[in-house]
């Protein structure tokens, strides 16, 4: 049975001592997924949102929550992250995939802070276009990939 590392053998809750682990490159990536009415998709495509550039926002929003994750979820260590990378891929006509892309040289790795970063640029997207659709859908956020560290890499789907 696997063990929860975030409890000790009484259940109480405590942070992960990593203070012997050797410092390995780190990458995670993480994903999450927006959709939209055609509208709506049209109008952040062409830039034409009233509130500015979404996507571009959203990058950013993104960013700012990789390096704010520690403060958000609360047995994260703090991290000096060395990278944030957030990318978009469309279907051309109601939705936006994001896939954040975080890397640290540490003992610890940087699965949460991708995670957050693609959460948070999806509800950014949300955030900036609900005054045009509010039946937007925020779905599928995950861990894409993760690499470094003890247990090496995991690929989402392959086990």
């Amino acid at each position: 049975m696997t063990q929860l590392t975030h409890f000790d053998e009484q259940g109480a809750s405590r942070m992960v001592d990593v203070g012997n682990k050797d410092d390995t490159n780190r990458t995670a990536i993480a994903h999450a997924k927006i959709s939209t009415k055609p509208e709506t998709f049209r109008l952040i495509m062409d830039k034409k949102m009233h509130k500015g550039d979404v996507l571009e926002v959203a990058r950013i929003a993104g960013i700012m929550a990789a390096k704010q994750t520690s403060q958000l979820i609360p047995m994260c260590h703090p991290l000096n992250i060395t990278s944030v990378k957030i990318d978009y891929k469309d279907n051309a006509a109601d939705t936006i995939e994001v896939f954040a892309e975080v890397k640290v040289t540490g003992k610890t790795g940087v699965e949460m802070e991708a995670i957050t970063a693609a959460a948070i640029c999806a509800i950014t997207i949300y955030d900036m276009c609900k005054s045009a659709d509010k039946e937007m859908v925020i779905s599928d956020i995950h861990l894409v990939k993760k690499s470094g560290g003890k247990s090496g890499t995991f690929t989402f789907g392959k086990q």
